[in-house]
């Protein structure tokens, strides 16, 4: 992702929140905002590849 892997670890843990997409501490049970208990884990974002022709 980027040039820090330890502070690429560290955004990894966080929680999205399906409802209102805010982002949670790790140990989250529940939205900060919004008190949703849907929450999904951050995704890593891919490395786009560019094709040449």
């Amino acid at each position: 992702m980027g040039k820090f892997p330890i502070a690429d670890k560290a955004l990894l843990k966080t929680w999205i929140c399906k409802k209102c997409k805010a982002r949670n501490s790790p140990n989250a049970e529940k939205c900060r905002k919004c008190d949703y208990r849907n929450l999904r884990p951050k995704r890593a974002k891919k490395k786009d590849v560019k094709t040449s022709k």
